[in-house]
């Protein structure tokens, strides 16, 4: 069972995105990728979240990401080829039933493509509004009790809100 399950927040969040990242980038190399960033609710200092790291690489093409599939599933990812949102390549680590319970997402997009900079927004809006860490958290958590076996459920009940975000973060 991959249950949603949100915990408070852990400061240990952002050493695991910094080990991970540097063992992607070197495995990766910078031939292959631009840059680096640890995205989501961990990446968000007092915002409970899955403990799962999100982490976005950034590269020139989707086509040159391609490259990166083999050297992820040696690292223990496993790559969501049927992913049906265009844009990015999506990994995920330790999901049942390779392991006990997810541990890291990997996302690889085109660096300062759409995708890229709608992810750092709303990162950095939250990060420099906790009043607005407040509200998201509450509504995380109601709707891991109300989908907590369900995650695209809990995944689309968050997205009104992230778009309202986004709107007040273009605007500043």
């Amino acid at each position: 069972m991959d249950e949603v399950v949100i915990v408070e927040y852990d400061p240990r969040w952002q050493v695991m995105f910094a080990e991970e990242a540097t063992v992607i980038w070197q495995a990766l190399g910078s031939d292959l990728v631009v840059e680096i960033e640890h995205i989501g609710s961990t990446a968000v200092p007092r915002l409970a979240a899955k403990p799962v790291i999100d982490i976005m690489v950034g590269v020139r093409s989707l086509e040159d990401g391609k490259l990166a599939i083999p050297v992820l599933e040696a690292l223990g990812y496993v790559y969501w080829r049927d992913d049906p949102r265009p844009g990015r390549m999506f990994f995920v680590k330790g999901m049942p039933p390779y392991g006990n319970q997810r541990t890291h997402h990997v996302h690889i997009v085109e660096v300062y493509g759409e995708f890229w900079q709608q992810r750092k927004l709303f990162r950095d809006y939250l990060r420099m509004h906790p009043e607005e860490v407040k509200r998201y958290e509450a509504l995380k958590r109601d709707l891991a009790v109300r989908f907590s076996t369900d995650r695209e459920a809990y995944t689309e009940g968050k997205s009104e809100y992230i778009q309202a975000v986004m709107k007040k973060a273009r605007c500043q």
